[in-house]
């Protein structure tokens, strides 16, 4: 009976993931095996044609690794951005550490797309960067590349992922017995050695977990490089709107849904299994 009530309690939880997760990921699947006609209607054919085109046109292998370069890029810098953030407000930090906490995740508590038209103002030509450079007599006028340049895109998206990679981090750090670090300092190892034998070990999965995140979000996002990105500044996301937008070509944008998606899966797999093997150590 306590097992039947127990099901039975799940049963809104487990209908709302069917509706919501399972039914359109099928759906997904189901149409990237599709073909359109002229018109762009859908044709119930099965063929692997978009597939194919994905890793045969450049324009769609060539996005995907540009994608999945700039989400390297952009998790490497959130991290080793928020050790020292971490370690800092872990080990110095004695008082008001929720202040500290507080100010990491206040930029959740702002719009994402606010905080991008933010990044979008400040680099513009006449923004706080290009007029504090030259009031400083550094540059004679606005500098034209920051904005609508790679460059743009990456500095908005290290903003907005840094605190999903900061506070699993510091969590970890959070965990770590301050008498471990002081045993390594009694047996002669200085703070460099302390931090990269003792610490860093134990922290890892942290550091996995969020530079995870940050990189799985990167792939998913289009409107940093929408607001702030160049013409050649296209993430995967972007050609997945366009291709269920403008081109109208569902069963496409639906294989490049799906590619995507197995490489989110297999990043999240593999951060899974290393958290899991480092607990079972």
């Amino acid at each position: 009976m306590k097992k039947a009530n127990k099901y039975f309690l799940l049963t809104p939880l487990l209908l709302w993931l069917f509706l919501f997760l399972v039914l359109p990921y099928c759906f997904i699947l189901t149409q990237s095996v599709l073909t359109t006609d002229d018109f762009g209607k859908v044709i119930y054919h099965f063929n692997l044609d978009s597939y194919i085109k994905i890793f045969t046109n450049p324009l769609y292998y060539e996005t995907l690794t540009r994608t999945f370069i700039y989400a390297i890029i952009v998790a490497l810098v959130c991290i080793l951005l928020s050790l020292p953030l971490a370690y800092f407000i872990a080990f110095k930090v004695q008082k008001h550490k929720s202040f500290y906490y507080t100010l990491i995740v206040l930029p959740f508590w702002m719009s994402y797309i606010v905080r991008a038209y933010a990044w979008k103002i400040i680099l513009g030509e006449q923004g706080i960067f290009n007029s504090s450079l030259m009031n400083l007599g550094i540059i004679d006028k606005p500098l034209r590349f920051v904005l609508y340049s790679d460059f743009s895109v990456i500095l908005c998206l290290i903003y907005i992922f840094l605190p999903f990679v900061c506070i699993p981090i510091y969590t970890s750090f959070e965990q770590i017995s301050k008498s471990l670090v002081e045993a390594s300092k009694d047996l002669g190892a200085n703070s460099w050695k302390t931090f990269w034998k003792v610490i860093f070990p134990l922290i890892l999965p942290g550091v996995i977990s969020g530079g995870t995140l940050a990189l799985v979000l990167t792939l998913g996002d289009f409107l940093a490089a929408s607001l702030l990105g160049g013409p050649n500044t296209l993430f995967i996301s972007n050609i997945v709107q366009n291709l269920f937008g403008t081109s109208n070509d569902k069963p496409l944008g639906s294989a490049v849904g799906v590619v995507l998606l197995v490489l989110v899966f297999l990043l999240l797999e593999f951060s899974s299994r290393y958290e899991k093997k480092h607990e079972t150590q």
